[in-house]
């Protein structure tokens, strides 16, 4: 089941896709009357669950308020995060290694452990929406196709088994970085967490639509060309352990978004390096959840 967070006229709603993709049905002509995502996400039930699935799948003229997925306009998923998202560094393989190749006192690193960073939001761009180049700023603008995990209630000192009763779901994040502002200051903070560095969406996949752990397609595109293609299996540290590790330390509170790592073929990881410009356009896919499409402004 496929959530979306979308916007008709000056409305802005939270619905359920249609089975066959084609529309969206509003969550409060189903049942349940949450306004945003992160009141879904925090508070519906399993029944709610069951009647949403169970509604995707109706003619969408019995439906109050169905709308062809043409005539809205998609929001990201969770448009402002109560938190910061909190992210992996290298963790796939082959992007570590052609991280390291581009700067390798700032990308090595002891495989024994997770590269952990936090990203701040202002507002996460939608599908469709530009992302700024800061052209007075960045020199250096990269793209990095993310799987990221939406968590579903709040989560303490949780073992890696259990792990799985914690995700809501899944979207798709590019997690757009300023290498050089990255570098320059040897910490990642900085670099990517500039405004309208966090496109996310188009949509979140609930946990239950695929298998656990998800082992689904990855892969990035500029302005049609191929440049990452992986499988989300491929991360070094999975989604159990990064739950579990995370928790025993901190609360991952219901809403928390974590983005899982990129895989190789990011700008930086070429020779020479391909970066972003004005008028680039950047496609980030997975399986099952869709395609999130941003244009650089």
């Amino acid at each position: 089941m496929r959530l979306v967070t979308y916007q008709t006229g000056d409305r802005v709603r939270v619905g359920v896709i249609s089975a066959d993709g084609e529309w969206v049905y509003p969550m409060e002509s189903i049942g349940p009357e949450y306004k945003t995502m992160l009141e879904a996400v925090k508070q519906l039930s399993e029944s709610e669950m069951q009647l949403l699935e169970y509604s995707a799948g109706q003619d969408p003229y019995r439906i109050r308020g169905a709308a062809r997925m043409e005539e809205v306009t998609l929001l990201a998923p969770i448009p402002v995060p109560e938190q910061d998202v909190i992210c992996l560094g290298v963790n796939y393989m082959k992007h570590a290694e052609e991280a390291a190749r581009y700067k390798r006192e700032q990308f090595e690193r002891d495989r024994d452990y997770a590269v952990y960073f936090s990203k701040r939001v202002d507002e996460a761009v939608a599908d469709g929406g530009v992302i700024p180049s800061y052209s007075h700023l960045v020199d250096s603008l990269d793209y990095e196709a993310e799987l990221a995990v939406i968590i579903g209630r709040d989560a303490k000192e949780v073992p890696a088994e259990w792990a799985w009763e914690y995700v809501f779901g899944y979207t798709i994040m590019n997690d757009v970085s300023a290498r050089n502002i990255q570098n320059r200051h040897k910490q990642w903070y900085f670099g990517k967490s500039l405004d309208g560095f966090a496109p996310m969406g188009p949509c979140i996949l609930t946990r239950d639509s695929v298998a656990y752990p998800p082992c689904l397609g990855i892969q990035s595109y500029v302005n049609g060309e191929l440049r990452q293609d992986s499988c989300t299996d491929q991360m070094i540290f999975g989604i159990d352990h990064v739950i579990s590790e995370l928790s025993q330390g901190m609360t991952l509170k219901a809403g928390t978004i974590i983005s899982t790592g990129t895989p190789a073929g990011v700008g930086m990881g070429f020779d020479p390096p391909r970066f972003l410009k004005s008028g680039d356009v950047v496609e980030c896919r997975i399986e099952e959840i869709g395609t999130l499409k941003n244009m650089i402004g």
